[in-house]
């Protein structure tokens, strides 16, 4: 039985996230009908990374297997096209047949995000929904600085969900980067895998370091009380994307 690798775009607008949800919009919901309505086959399909509610993606990636064999030219055109047809915000940017050992989500060595604030005084237009708004000027130069505080291996308690289901809050954090380019700040994070809610949680708490409220050491301080309630305002889904999975 032929596995497929799929690469996909999408909007995390008016999606209830990437994980299939009865009765909600959801991006593999969307997918999988489009696979049905052009191979008649239901199948389920596995993602790189479970993104929430209204995050975005450039390049996630899913799995899934099929009885026929079809080439990925097929795969990727038909999809697209049930996919506009039905008026969908995702993209299936490439398509291959890959060996049956590969695995979207677990031959994964490595996932990249950006989260992408716009920090001038007037608010998006063309980016509504895309980016986080602030409209108080950030200090890029401490924000960076106080997130190579939080790189390496730490219990990442402080920036973990309540409802994360991780077996444990210890994760590897190899890369955030705090740029800017123009009105637009981009944190870039890396990692083998994330928490829930890690990467927007830190983006939260680097605001504060941002804004002047909190210094690095404000920020090692919260990391090490492995305490929740210390972190930082959680970050908008808005401007959270899904940008590289590493194979």
């Amino acid at each position: 039985m032929p596995r497929y690798r799929i690469d996909i775009e999408y909007d995390g607008q008016g999606y209830a996230g990437w994980q299939r949800q009865a009765e909600l919009p959801s991006v593999q919901g969307a997918i999988e009908s489009a696979i049905l309505a052009f191979s008649g086959e239901s199948v389920t399909i596995r993602g790189a990374g479970r993104t929430d509610a209204g995050v975005h993606a450039t390049a996630q990636v899913a799995h899934f297997d099929l009885p026929r064999e079809y080439t990925s030219d097929k795969v990727q055109g038909a999809l697209n096209a049930h996919l506009k047809l039905a008026g969908e915000r995702v993209s299936i940017l490439k398509a291959a047949i890959v060996s049956d050992d590969f695995d979207a989500r677990f031959s994964a060595k490595a996932r990249h995000y950006l989260y992408a604030i716009l920090n001038r005084r007037a608010p998006a237009a063309l980016m509504r929904g895309n980016v986080w708004h602030v409209p108080r000027p950030l200090d890029v130069d401490a924000m960076h600085e106080a997130a190579q505080r939080l790189l390496g291996k730490h219990d990442f308690t402080t920036f973990r969900s309540v409802q994360c289901q991780a077996a444990s809050p210890e994760k590897t954090l190899d890369r955030l980067d705090v740029i800017r380019n123009g009105d637009l700040i981009e944190v870039h994070a890396s990692a083998r895998s994330f928490l829930h809610n890690q990467v927007r949680s830190m983006v939260g708490s680097l605001k504060r370091v941002g804004e002047g409220a909190w210094t690095a050491d404000d920020l090692e301080a919260a990391l090490k009380a492995a305490d929740r309630s210390r972190c930082g305002q959680v970050a908008p889904p808005d401007g959270l994307y899904l940008v590289g999975v590493d194979y």
